[in-house]
């Protein structure tokens, strides 16, 4: 009897253990699978794009206006974090945060550079309200003190994630953050609430300044451009959204489950957290094509760029199909300068010729220099 109950429990516990392994090895494979949608589908428009803008803004002849500053340090911070979501992606074991070091950085370099790119989304926003609504205007001072302060704001708030920032272990797996309660929900408000808020309200403003000098200039001209416009910003919206929402709501059920522990929810659905984070990613790789590449400043500039470098392109070409033609010589008083072709005494601002002389026009021209 008591031997059937042993093997009773061992098969109980061998069925769990089954059944364990193969949830943990679904997970893996459908973390791996979105990892790889990121990869082949996300990641190269991020890179890729962000570095575009800053070789565009950067390359531009001129100095950088105020708008161009934002795009700039929004192109800055949205490349650092895109380049750390690699570490998210290939972090399916959570294998990287063996050390406390190595995982109280990761933490600090990851929230900094959310923070920057939430930061300049929500204050480009309201840039371009009081711009269009008010009669001040740009200013590149302003443009720069605003974005030193940005930057100053997002590493102020993230030197509390930072100091509090722990490894949490379960099993095998390492997870990193910060357990203080009050802090996950400093950052669900001033990562999310409050930027959302600013950002539709402002674009809800602009929006309304759009549709109504429409309607009073009822230019057929102008149109098109405040149609654009507006996509632009219900694109910037709803991309803003559908990206940070799922990682909010996450953190936001584990905060309202009153879990002291810090990392039940995170240990208990790592698959839904590689997601969300996966999707917070995605929008500093979608940031280039709604604020880049549907600009018209942008292309303008890009256009320019491009031009500029064909025309370069086919001017060396051409200059490599070319003679190259010997400078004009002056009159030599020597008496070795018996031939025109054979003289030395080159002035040195003389410039070159642009057209050859025929061969009889040469030797009158030295038997006259030589007479």
């Amino acid at each position: 009897m008591e031997t059937h109950t042993v093997c009773i429990n061992l098969i109980t516990i061998l069925s769990d253990f089954l059944q364990a392994a193969s949830e943990n090895h679904q997970s893996y494979i459908i973390s791996l699978f979105l990892s790889g949608l990121y990869v082949i589908f996300f990641f190269p428009v991020g890179f890729i794009g962000n570095i575009l803008i800053l070789v565009v803004n950067l390359d531009h002849s001129g100095r950088l206006t105020a708008p161009d500053l934002y795009f700039v340090n929004l192109a800055v911070a949205d490349l650092l974090l895109v380049a750390d979501s690699m570490i998210e992606v290939f972090n399916l074991k959570q294998g990287y945060y063996d050390k406390a070091g190595l995982c109280t950085f990761m933490n600090l370099f990851q929230q900094a550079n959310m923070y920057s790119s939430v930061f300049f989304l929500t204050w480009m926003s309201f840039d371009r309200c009081v711009v269009l609504t008010s009669t001040v205007g740009h200013s590149v001072p302003r443009a720069r003190l605003s974005c030193c302060l940005i930057w100053m704001s997002s590493s102020l708030l993230t030197v509390l994630p930072f100091a509090v920032a722990q490894m949490q272990h379960a099993g095998e797996l390492h997870f990193c953050f910060a357990n203080v309660t009050q802090i996950q929900w400093l950052e669900v408000m001033l990562g999310f609430l409050l930027p959302f808020c600013i950002l539709g309200l402002c674009y809800w403003r602009i929006a309304q300044v759009l549709l109504r000098s429409q309607r009073e200039q009822n230019s057929p001209q102008q149109r098109p451009r405040r149609q654009k416009a507006l996509r632009m910003i219900s694109a910037a919206v709803l991309v803003f959204f559908l990206c940070w929402l799922p990682e909010n709501v996450f953190v936001s059920v584990h905060l309202l489950r009153g879990d002291t522990d810090g990392g039940t929810l995170w240990q208990d659905y790592p698959l839904t957290g590689h997601a969300v984070r996966l999707a917070a990613f995605s929008n500093s790789c979608l940031n280039p094509l709604i604020y880049g590449f549907l600009g018209e400043t942008f292309q303008k500039k890009m256009r320019l760029l491009l031009l500029g470098r064909s025309r370069w392109s086919k001017l060396h070409r051409s200059a490599s199909r070319k003679l190259i033609y010997v400078p004009a010589a002056q009159k030599c008083l020597h008496v070795t300068c018996h031939r025109a072709t054979q003289s030395t005494c080159l002035g040195p601002d003389i410039l070159p010729q642009t057209a050859m002389l025929p061969s009889n026009k040469l030797h009158t021209k030295g038997n006259t220099n030589s007479s």
